[in-house]
C-alpha cells in the first residue's frame, strides 16, 4: 500500500502566490540603520551632522539610508543656501505614519524585552 506524501508543497506554494505585507513593509524599513534613522526623524526636522552624531552611523551610512529612504518617499530633504550650505531632513507623511508602528513595538518591547541602559 502506498503512503501519500504529505501536500507541505502546495502549502509553501499557496505562500508565494501573493505578495505579502509584512515582508514588503520590512524589506522597506527593516535594516537596523533605516529604523534607527526614522525613529530619530519622529524628533523633527535635523540635520545631516546631527543625525551622524545621534545615531553613531558612519557619514557613508547615513547618506546611503537617506538617499534610500528619499527614494521610497519616507524622508525628504532640504537645503539652505547658507554659507556653508545646510541641509536638513525630516519625515514625510508616509514616514510621520510609522510612529504607531514605534509606539507598537516600544510597548511591546517594554513587556517582553530587558530594559536598554540609554
Amino acid at each position: 500500500m502506498a503512503v501519500e506524501e504529505p501536500q507541505a508543497a502546495e502549502s509553501v506554494e499557496s505562500l508565494d502566490a501573493g505578495p505579502c505585507p509584512v515582508v514588503d513593509a520590512l524589506e522597506q524599513v527593516g535594516s537596523k540603520w533605516r529604523l534607527v534613522v526614522l525613529h530619530d526623524l519622529l524628533d523633527g526636522e535635523k540635520r545631516f551632522n546631527e543625525l551622524k552624531r545621534s545615531t553613531d552611523a558612519s557619514a557613508r551610512t547615513l547618506s546611503r539610508v537617506l538617499d534610500d529612504l528619499r527614494e521610497m518617499d519616507f524622508v525628504q530633504k532640504r537645503m539652505e543656501p547658507d554659507a556653508p550650505v545646510a541641509t536638513y531632513y525630516s519625515l514625510t507623511d508616509k514616514g510621520e505614519s510609522l510612529s504607531v508602528v514605534f509606539d507598537e513595538v516600544e510597548s511591546w518591547a517594554g513587556e517582553w524585552l530587558d530594559t536598554c541602559a540609554e
